[in-house]
């Protein structure tokens, strides 16, 4: 802040020792007749023309300037301007031109003729205020008063300041008395505070639409890790926060630091800055900054030799044609802009070639801003020079050199960018006051209708008539005011382009600009942006590389937002998309994939017929099922054979049906679970082995009962022993096991069940038993049945052999009881699936334990031994054993 709070300094004193007077700030001498006395006159270097009624400009022609040393008692002197800014004095000439051209259209403004004062600012502040203040209050040193203190004031209106300090210090001031200023340069936000500058247009959008306009470029190239330089002015500190607001805004990106540059060129705060850019890891540079600045910004990068970064320009250094020499351009090349909207000004060339200092040199103001252009140009003085003004001497100027044989930048019009903003605010200004001349008595927009007129104009009537204009220029670009004095807000994006023959190129790729009821639209032609790397490809400028899907952001402490870490989704979570913040639950049947992208339907398991363990079950129950059928079908064959009537035939017969339901119950525990299969399975399971126990334990009883009537006195018991209660005795054994059953799935109804407790990845498929307590009913009924069968088996083994199966019993209920004894602990730790192969196994190898044992030495004499298979032979073994 040290140049401009001298300058305000400087300002105040000088305000404190010079006070001015005009029709809006008047003090009445209490002596008739009433006027109006200018205490001390501004001698600024300036350029004017009369006419009816008078704009004014500030431009800034000279770029710098030399303070003398003041004090209080000493009288204030002018300071002195240096450094002739040619880019200035058009800008200036343009406001001469326009107001020429203006005057000769018939159609606008007719019978009345525009004239100009225009004052150079020589970039100080003071200078710049002098000049608003001279231009609001005249130059005339005294001058009569009407009563009421009013009168057309010196100038209508002023187009200016350039910079947007300038013009916050002014319109502070002018606002006051609603003088109308509108500048072509002043970017800042700020300035569209309605309440603090209520009479402030300008025809450059304000930086705050400029910040969004860079961020779209960061956005749209995916640079989220940029830096931040910024003057030490209004106009770059309102930048700063409003860049640094919009970024959190929107996301696009963070800062990795933001540095102010220095007004006085200090080397060691600028050699700190480069080494900062030089060591960041940011390779994006944004400057919101002046010529000047960057000069001295420039030197230092070129001291420290700090190439690779890609530089983002504001617009008050995007066609800096000083920046574009061979020292910079290895530095600067490829450089991004935003920049004025580029328009053309037909006829403004004709006028600058007919400038001449013999033109002016009747005008009682004086020509001094053409006599420095003419010595800068031709590098000539004239005799004298003008007092105050330092500039380098040379040959004496006639005034007839020709300006058209020089190479100049002055008539370079293919770029005209501020030009064409001061050319639309002139014409603003002059559509504003030909409403005002074209309003119909008893019609106008004031209290009782009334209109305005010259000669009682007021400065607030023209900011009302400014406020509603609206028209469109000759290159197709429509001017008007929003409710701020904004302008309609556009930008064009240039690109540095370094060419091989060491030329330079300021090329235009592309625009942004703001849509009616929607945000800013930003088009680039990326084909003719010129990358100054060797890849010729954008670069890379971010804190932390972007977290690819599967992963989620994480911040690092103590960072911003735009560092961070990429922590991999855990387990059943995605992310699918870039940089995700968090990661997403998968639905509950699915599961992330391995790449933690995207979630997938979880693999189920269950006991399925197309695998291996399922086939192998499944072969081994159909297998059991056949042999029962085949041994049921030996069985009926012979079934007249003594071995096979010997032996209790219809209780065999009843036994290989039930062995063979046993085989196939075992099939409803493969297979997806499903309800009717839950329900079922242990249902077919417990009354089929209850069945084929309850035939076991009758025939075990038979055998008994037989072997005691065969004794003296023990026919009696056969009695209870027939066929009807061998049946009987079956059918109440198994109806019990039925009544269980209901009163299990009544009560508890098994039911089919997705299990993720074993595998997360995985849903198991299983039927839950609903019950524990019928589980545990239904197979500790069946294993009272099989001990029972077994005990009394075991008492029989020794009986006589003719009557006797009670050894072939007692080995397949032993076989039978230690089956199921082994699979309680086995089922109860078994995950899933193995827990249902678990019981099928049990049940198949149970089965195939009392097929072979009670039918397979039957079948191996019925066909292999059939002179066994007789009663002489079977009664044979009983009359040998006595």
């Amino acid at each position: 802040m040290g140049g401009f709070l001298d300058s305000y300094l400087l300002l105040c004193v000088y305000l404190t020792l010079v006070l001015c007077c005009s029709p809006s700030l008047c003090s009445v001498s209490s002596s008739p007749p009433s006027s109006c006395k200018l205490w001390r006159k501004f001698h600024l270097n300036g350029m004017h023309k009369p006419g009816d009624v008078v704009l004014g400009g500030l431009f800034e022609v000279h770029y710098t300037s030399v303070f003398p040393e003041w004090t209080f008692t000493s009288e204030p002197q002018q300071p002195s301007c240096k450094g002739f800014d040619i880019l200035g004095f058009r800008h200036a000439m343009t406001m001469a031109f326009a107001i020429d051209e203006i005057n000769k259209n018939s159609n606008l403004l007719p019978n009345l003729t525009l004239g100009y004062s225009l004052y150079d600012n020589c970039g100080a502040l003071i200078i710049g205020f002098s000049g608003a203040l001279s231009l609001a209050s005249g130059q005339v040193d005294q001058f009569l008063l009407q009563d009421n203190c009013l009168g057309t004031p010196p100038v209508l209106g002023i187009v200016g300041d350039h910079y947007s300090t300038f013009s916050i210090a002014i319109s502070n001031v002018l606002g006051l008395y609603k003088i109308p200023t509108v500048s072509y340069f002043a970017t800042c936000s700020c300035l569209s505070d309605r309440q603090r500058f209520p009479s402030f247009f300008r025809t450059i959008p304000s930086d705050a639409f400029q910040v969004r306009a860079m961020i779209q470029i960061l956005k749209h190239f995916g640079w989220t890790w940029v830096g931040l330089l910024v003057s030490d002015d209004d106009y770059g500190l309102h930048v700063a926060q409003s860049l640094q607001s919009d970024l959190a805004q929107s996301g696009g990106g963070c800062l990795a630091y933001l540095e102010v540059l220095p007004w006085d060129s200090d080397p060691s705060e600028l050699k700190r800055i480069v080494y900062l850019i030089k060591t960041s890891t940011a390779r994006v540079v944004i400057v919101f900054a002046h010529e000047i600045h960057m000069i001295q910004l420039m030197e230092e990068v070129v001291r420290q030799d700090v190439t690779g970064l890609q530089w983002i320009a504001s617009e008050a250094w995007t066609s800096a044609a000083v920046l574009q020499t061979p020292r910079f351009m290895p530095y600067l090349s490829g450089t991004l802009g935003i920049a004025i909207r580029r328009g053309e000004i037909p006829g403004l060339r004709a006028f600058l070639l007919q400038i001449r200092p013999d033109l002016h040199h009747n005008n009682s103001y004086g020509n001094s801003m053409v006599r420095q252009f003419w010595e800068y140009t031709f590098q000539c003085r004239f005799a004298p020079p003008p007092a105050g003004w330092i500039e380098a001497g040379g040959a004496l100027c006639t005034g007839d050199e020709d300006i058209g044989n020089v190479e100049t930048e002055f008539l370079d019009l293919s770029n005209l960018r501020p030009e064409y903003n001061v050319y639309k605010a002139v014409y603003a200004l002059a559509y504003a006051l030909d409403n005002i001349l074209k309003c119909e008595p008893g019609r106008g927009p004031f209290s009782g209708h009334s209109c305005a007129t010259l000669k009682t104009l007021e400065p607030w009537q023209l900011v009302h008539y400014l406020q509603k204009v609206n028209f469109t220029t000759a290159f197709g670009d429509q001017v008007s005011f929003d409710e701020n004095g904004d302008a309609s807000p556009i930008y064009d994006i240039m690109n540095w382009l370094w060419l091989p023959d060491g030329r330079t190129k300021v090329q235009n790729v592309g625009e942004v600009k703001k849509l009616a009821f929607k945000d800013e639209e930003l088009t680039l032609d990326e084909d003719k942006i010129f990358w100054n790397s060797e890849s010729k490809e954008p670069p890379q400028s971010v804190c932390s590389e972007s977290c690819p899907p599967g992963t989620r952001m994480a911040r690092k402490k103590g960072e911003p937002e735009c560092c961070f870490d990429c922590i991999p989704c855990s387990d059943g979570k995605i992310s699918n998309s870039t940089d995700s913040m968090k990661c997403t639950s998968c639905p509950e049947d699915f599961w992330s994939n391995p790449q933690r992208d995207h979630c997938v339907p979880k693999k189920t398991e269950f006991l399925s017929y197309h695998e291996p363990l399922g086939i192998c079950l499944t072969t081994t129950s159909l297998l059991g099922t056949f042999i029962c059928a085949v041994v049921l079908g030996i069985f009926i064959y012979h079934r007249s054979t003594p071995m096979v009537r010997a032996n209790n035939s219809e209780l065999s017969f009843l036994l290989l049906v039930s062995l063979k339901l046993c085989f196939l119950c075992s099939l409803l525990f493969i297979g997806r679970p499903r309800l009717w299969t839950c329900q079922l399975r242990h249902a077919a399971f417990g009354i089929s082995f209850v069945l084929c126990v309850s035939c076991i334990l009758v025939k075990t009883m038979v055998v008994l009962a037989v072997f005691k009537a065969s004794k003296p006195g023990g026919g009696a018991s056969l009695k209870w022993f027939g066929a009807v209660q061998q049946r009987g005795t079956v059918l109440a054994l198994t109806c019990i096991q039925a009544v269980i059953c209901t009163a299990w799935l009544v009560s508890a109804s098994t039911a089919p069940h997705k299990n993720t407790e074993y595998h997360n990845d995985k849903i198991v498929y299983e039927c839950v038993v609903g019950s524990t307590v019928g589980f545990a009913v239904l197979l500790g009924y069946i294993g009272f049945l099989a001990i029972l069968s077994f005990l009394l088996a075991f008492l029989a083994r020794n009986l006589p052999d003719n009557f006797n199966e009670a050894k072939f019993i007692t080995f397949s209920m032993l076989i039978f009881c230690a089956v199921w004894v082994a699979f309680v602990p086995a089922y109860v730790n078994s995950p899933g699936k193995y827990a249902d192969a678990v019981e099928v196994f049990a049940i198949l190898a149970s089965s195939f334990g009392l097929l072979v044992a009670l039918f397979g030495p039957k079948c191996y004499i019925i066909l292999l031994r059939p002179e066994k298979n007789t009663k002489k032979a079977i009664m044979g073994r009983e009359k040998r054993k006595s």
